[in-house]
């Protein structure tokens, strides 16, 4: 084949992308040389992107030399591409997806690790994503949220000058870089936090739709998970009729054999998004099921039950009350301590502490404990998290999913050989220690016992979620489910409740406030 020519912004980042496909080329025995070609995104950079005409800012001069033939390629940042192209031009080939989770880089007087995403209160951040700032202000809604343009070493640079006290940018990016943070604290926020743009992390080679031998070639470049999976986001994106500045993230991943996917999308970066979780067998027809999801004329619940108390500002609630739903938020059980003084033989040699509920996290620092600061800590879910945050520590390990048998799994690997101390429920089914290696040294510690509340009253709300076994045994103790009533549980341990019971149920992926807002929008109600 004769020499290949591709062309490329001159953006660091892009000049990464052009020299890593150039690289995979010359592996595979073609020469390759680089074009530079300046964008309209490039020229203009005082100027919001999502207030420029037209679309394309990155992509239109590179397609333009494309089509008259002056380069064979052009290696895009995936996400940056209209869902449409031009006639004549195809994308022949995506590599392998990159990290498609954000980054939040933090001055670290500026941290606050008590508070989510461990900024300080009224924070100033970086970022001109609509979909970033929708999606931050739902879970921080008094942050300041200021335009960030450049690309991302400018970016970084604009914080390094005290610009801002954060900012919110693709890990792809810096990853692909190798740019050093170590003068930010730096927190990776996990795809079913912030979900990411579509394609993001992913690149794009386009070619002349003409040009078959050189779309033979590319395909052994091509990566058919990653093709499958952005396609179905892009595919939402196609049918939202929305360009890369409407405030909608949506990403799928492959996990265990099916699709997971998380929808989010908001009117303008100024409201609050609607979230959606659909874990599918195969995405035929899937994209056309999410799009369904977010029309206006869908028919919400008028009420939804939660056994347990809702904060006035929580995401929760907001997510709720924008589509008009009355909560009925109370517990079904009552907490109370069993350890009022704490031997300090629980925590000798104590390499990590693992809390299971919220509960624990709270009950266990009541008691003063005094920790080596070599002490890591693992949870599960963010609710969990976000407890331990409150008393001063961020979590090592963080089990997401629902699946406690996964979670137990990948904490057993990581704990292997080491002293972990459990604080937990009397009644505790005790799901993380039975995966445990035979090297691990247990520590257990009952730390609060649960009962039962008497005379549970039924609820007439549409959907009911618990939030634990004991709450499911609470309230079937004596009241039954109506025909029409839907059940969510969370994680597979109050599942396993309604199993038993023969009661279909909704998993939330996540058993925090985001997880339940995802599994009640995702309700239909006749």
């Amino acid at each position: 084949m004769k020499k290949l020519i591709i062309g490329t912004r001159g953006s660091d980042l892009a000049l990464w992308q052009a020299n890593f496909i150039k690289d995979k080329l010359s592996a595979i025995g073609v020469e390759v040389e680089l074009k530079i070609i300046k964008t309209q995104g490039d020229r203009i950079l005082n100027v919001r992107l999502d207030k420029l005409e037209g679309k394309g800012f990155f992509t239109k001069e590179l397609e333009e030399e494309l089509l008259n033939g002056s380069i064979d390629l052009a290696v895009h940042s995936h996400k940056d591409l209209p869902t449409t192209h031009p006639a004549g031009l195809i994308i022949a080939a995506v590599p392998e997806r990159g990290d498609p989770a954000e980054l939040l880089l933090i001055l670290k007087d500026c941290v606050d690790v008590t508070q989510k995403l461990s900024l300080k209160t009224g924070a100033m951040v970086g970022t001109s994503s609509n979909r970033r700032k929708a999606q931050l202000l739902a879970l921080r809604p008094e942050l300041n949220i200021e335009d960030l343009r450049g690309n991302v070493p400018t970016r970084i640079q604009k914080l390094r000058d005290e610009n801002y006290d954060a900012i919110l940018i693709a890990k792809a990016g810096v990853n692909r870089l190798g740019i050093d943070l170590s003068e930010f604290h730096v927190e990776v926020i996990d795809t079913n936090e912030i979900v990411p743009s579509p394609a993001q992390g992913a690149l794009g080679i386009q070619i002349r739709e003409s040009d078959q031998e050189l779309f033979d070639l590319l395909q052994q470049l091509n990566h058919l998970e990653t093709v499958a999976e952005i396609a179905l986001e892009r595919k939402v994106l196609n049918l939202f009729e929305g360009g890369c500045h409407m405030p909608l993230g949506c990403y799928c991943k492959k996990d265990n054999g099916q699709y997971e996917v998380w929808t989010s999308k908001a009117e303008t970066d100024e409201h609050f998004p609607d979230r959606l979780f659909f874990r599918v067998e195969n995405l035929d027809g899937l994209a056309e099921k999410i799009v369904s999801k977010f029309k206006s004329i869908r028919k919400f619940p008028s009420k939804v039950f939660i056994s347990r108390e809702i904060g006035e500002f929580s995401y929760f609630r907001r997510a709720l009350e924008k589509h008009q739903i009355a909560i009925e938020g109370r517990s079904l059980i009552r907490t109370f301590p069993i350890v009022h003084v704490l031997d300090p033989f629980y925590l000798r040699n104590i390499d990590w502490i693992f809390f299971s509920s919220r509960n624990g996290v709270e009950y266990f620092f009541n008691l003063n404990p005094i920790l080596s600061k070599r002490v890591k800590f693992g949870v599960v879910g963010r609710g969990s998290e976000d407890a331990l945050r409150r008393c001063g520590h961020l979590s090592d390990f963080v089990g997401e999913g629902g699946d406690i048998d996964e979670v137990a799994e990948s904490f057993a690997t990581m704990v292997e050989g080491k002293r972990v101390l459990f604080p937990r429920a009397q009644d505790s089914l005790l799901s993380m220690q039975k995966f445990l290696k035979t090297s691990t040294i247990v520590v257990d510690l009952p730390i609060y016992e649960t009962v039962i509340e008497d005379e549970i009253d039924p609820t007439s709300a549409e959907v009911l979620i618990f939030t634990s076994p004991s709450n499911v045994e609470a309230y079937f103790a004596k009241n039954l489910l109506q025909p029409e009533q839907k059940v969510i549980a969370i994680g597979h341990s109050t599942g396993k409740k309604f199993d038993e019971m023969d009661v279909k149920y909704t998993l939330p992926y996540s058993p925090d406030e985001i997880g339940l807002a995802e599994a009640v929008f995702g309700i239909d109600i006749k």
